[in-house]
Parts: structure tokens; C-alpha cells; sequence
């Protein structure tokens, strides 16, 4: 189900304790060429949906997705749209306390863009404090990586980022392939400064184009593969 289309009468049908709300958080920034800045956007809509129909029937409610967020390290390239964490995270709380005064028992945030990470669990605490009897969860791509480790063919252009990339690319042609132009696809490894993972380096000061990784090796098999246990660890995780 997806709130955005209820009425007022589906909607108080449709929440209640037995139901999980799941919030897809997204991000408007670039993804080099090939690739829309909603691309996190649609991500997150797309595994929000995938984890509601997994859930089944009435046990799942998708929530209109949040379209901006924490962008720092491309903030500087036209389109891109930066929340700071601390206008993002009370944003997030206020979503989940409005479900909660609705009725809703079970929340998940269902997070496309690795940028969002720390305003969304200070919001996920914010809410478990508020509201002791909701149960609350927090998921970005959960137990991909094992499985990127397995599919993904090209060289990951550092141990914690990727952009753009086969990955990023895969799971677009996944669950979005009109979305994707793959004759505009590029092979780019940036090269990182000594210091970067200890001081702030803005990612525009290290690529024109914001592409990390191997775009052109990206297929949608490679999509499916990570998504779908992606979707399975989720509703695994919620019980």
C-alpha cells in the first residue's frame, strides 16, 4: 500500500498497530550521466515497495518518499540539494511521531543514501525515546555487500565508497531501467588523497564527473541478485 494514494477513510483502514509504515529516504544529487539525481530516491522507493509486498497484504505501508538529504561531499554541483543532519534528523522524527499518533506500532526507515546514515539513527533514537512501544528499525541495503562480493565483477574504487558505479548502476537497471542510460556509462577511479579518510574532502575536488567505480559493468541480473536478499534480510530483521 502506498499512503500517498489512500483516502481518508483507506487511511485509518490501512493504520493500525498490526502494520509496519516504511519511510524511503532518498537523496537529489548527482550520479554522473548516466544516471538521474533522484537516483537514491528511486532506490529507496523502489525496496520500500519490494519489502511491502514481501510483507504481505495489509502488513506493510509505504510512505511518500523523502526526496532530499545529506549531501556534503558533492554540495558544490549544480542540482544537488544538501540537508544538514541537523535539520534532516528532527524532519525524520517528526514523520515517525505522526505515524505513531496515527496508530502505527512498527516503523522502518528504509535509507537509499549512505549520507543519511548518521541523522537517521540519531532519528531512529529520538523516536525510541518518544515512543517506547515502537519498535523502530534503520535499514541501508542490509547484507548487500556479501553479495556484491559475489556478482559484482568490477574493482571497488575505495573499501567504504562507491557511487554511481556497477553497484549503484545494477540496482537502477534493477529496479528502474527506463531511468538508465547506459551509452552514457563510464569507468572512472578517482585518485584519493593520502589524507582523505582522515580529514574532509569535498568529492568534487577529486572528479569532475561523480562517477566512483565502473559504471559500464553493471546489469540488472547483478541488480536482482543484491536486491532481492537485500528485501529478504529486511523482513527477516523485523520479525
Amino acid at each position: 500500500m502506498l499512503l500517498s494514494e489512500l483516502n481518508q477513510q483507506s487511511a485509518a483502514e490501512a493504520i493500525h498497530n498490526g502494520v509496519t509504515a516504511l519511510l524511503p529516504i532518498g537523496a537529489t544529487e548527482v550520479h554522473g550521466n548516466h544516471l538521474p539525481l533522484g537516483t537514491d530516491s528511486f532506490l529507496a522507493q523502489g525496496v520500500a515497495e519490494k519489502t511491502a509486498q514481501k510483507l504481505g497484504p495489509g502488513r506493510g505501508l509505504v510512505l511518500p518518499c523523502v526526496h532530499y538529504g545529506q549531501v556534503w561531499s558533492l554540495r558544490a554541483t549544480p542540482g544537488t540539494v544538501d540537508i544538514p543532519d541537523a535539520v534532516l534528523t528532527p524532519y525524520l522524527t517528526h514523520i515517525a511521531l505522526s505515524m505513531y499518533r496515527a496508530g502505527v506500532r512498527r516503523f522502518a526507515f528504509i535509507n537509499a543514501h549512505v549520507g543519511n546514515c548518521p541523522a537517521v539513527k540519531a532519528a531512529m533514537r529520538q523516536v525510541w525515546a518518544q515512543c517506547p512501544d515502537m519498535k523502530v528499525f534503520s535499514f541501508t541495503y542490509p547484507g548487500a555487500e556479501e553479495v556484491i562480493k559475489r556478482v559484482c565483477t568490477s574493482r571497488r574504487p575505495h573499501k567504504a565508497y562507491f557511487h554511481a558505479c556497477e553497484i549503484e548502476t545494477s540496482y537502477m537497471l534493477y529496479l528502474c531501467p527506463e531511468r538508465v542510460d547506459m551509452g552514457k556509462a563510464i569507468c572512472q577511479y578517482p585518485e584519493f588523497p593520502a589524507d582523505f579518510d582522515v580529514t574532509p574532502w569535498p568529492w568534487t575536488d577529486i572528479m569532475d564527473v561523480a562517477v566512483m567505480g565502473d559504471a559500464t559493468a553493471a546489469t540488472a541480473e547483478k541488480g536482482r541478485a543484491i536486491i532481492d536478499v537485500v528485501v529478504d534480510n529486511i523482513v527477516r530483521l523485523m520479525g
